[in-house]
């Protein structure tokens, strides 16, 4: 299997290199677990450009409706958007929330990957902070801004968290955070190492959301070389804790292009993931907006169901076009029953 390609290729002969002959037989499509994209996917993108890597909160409106709040990565903008949605499917006119700093040392050339909590009152935003994103020179960090209104934001200066361990190499990307009520902590789990794409996945906590503390047997989840879909790399992480568990959904990479969704589940959040029976659970849709791969889940609990926004991309005459967000849905309570076969 052709699973990295050479440097110095152009982006046609990258594509031809991955999506050739021997790579496709080993595609999956459609979805698994009971979960279903919506059906007038996607719903977010389009006239905007390449959007990417959500976080989402839903709270009460001022009249007591619920109100759907997406904070996202906007390529074009090089930034940190927002929008907000009476229903997860149509979307308000977005606007920029957080920008880059002309003349930062580590978030001048781009700003990314937030991930939103709403604790004690105000909103808590961690982002990427990015120098040269796209070559494998730069460098990614992570920062934090907190906000009132979860618009306008103040941020620390220096981030918070820089790639430090081996593993790490020199980025740190894609934070989910989480503050655990039980263990009066906040957690981040998030992705390291490779600048364009990290290959794993780490955790650490912090009584602050400020100083954080890595843990020491990092990466949690890697690439599973006996498990075909994610046998590359794993990315992108989303956690959600339910019911004593530790729900984990992730990004795996057959190759360096080729993604989907899957879904483990921890008893501690760190260790002995177990991995859902019918991963992965989001697939690329052959011939859709989607056929490429689908990067970056987000997901919450609203209502009778669980509702999923991912990234999605696709080949168009031999060249990458748009990053858009879609959505996937899940009904009933449990993420973890028994496997329900692909669709």
């Amino acid at each position: 299997m052709n699973s990295k390609a050479p440097e110095g290729m152009s982006s046609a002969e990258r594509i031809a290199f991955y999506d050739c002959e021997e790579n496709r037989k080993y595609y999956q499509y459609g979805t698994g677990g009971g979960w279903k994209k919506y059906g007038k996917n996607p719903v977010f993108g389009g006239d905007y450009a390449t959007c990417f890597d959500v976080s989402l909160l839903l709270e009460e409106g001022k009249e007591g409706e619920p109100v759907f709040k997406m904070w996202f990565s906007w390529r074009p903008k090089r930034a940190v958007g927002y929008t907000e949605s009476t229903d997860g499917i149509h979307w308000e006119e977005p606007c920029v929330v957080l920008a880059p700093v002309p003349g930062s040392s580590w978030e001048a050339d781009e700003i990314n990957r937030p991930t939103v909590i709403h604790h004690n009152g105000q909103y808590w935003m961690w982002y990427s902070g990015q120098m040269k994103p796209y070559l494998e020179d730069g460098r990614s960090v992570i920062g934090l801004a907190v906000s009132s209104d979860g618009i306008h934001w103040e941020r620390r200066r220096e981030p918070v968290m820089e790639p430090d361990r081996a593993w790490e190499l020199q980025a740190i990307m894609c934070p989910h955070v989480l503050f655990d009520e039980e263990d009066m902590l906040y957690k981040m789990w998030y992705a390291a190492g490779c600048n364009h794409e990290p290959d794993a996945i780490g955790y650490a906590c912090s009584p602050d959301g400020i100083h954080w503390e890595k843990y020491e047997n990092n990466p949690v989840l890697a690439g599973d070389k006996s498990c075909l879909w994610e046998q590359h790399k794993v990315v992108a992480p989303c956690v959600i804790k339910q019911k004593g568990w530790f729900y984990m959904f992730y990004v795996g990479h057959l190759h360096e292009e080729r993604a989907q969704v899957g879904l483990a589940r921890s008893a501690d959040g760190i260790t002995g993931w177990e991995k859902h029976p019918d991963n992965p659970l989001i697939c690329p849709t052959e011939g859709d907006w989607d056929s490429v791969a689908v990067y970056k889940p987000f997901v919450l609990r609203a209502g009778d169901k669980w509702m999923m926004w991912y990234n999605g991309a696709a080949y168009e005459e031999s060249m990458w076009v748009l990053e858009q967000i879609g959505l996937a849905e899940l009904e009933g309570p449990d993420l973890f029953p028994r496997a329900a076969g692909r669709e």
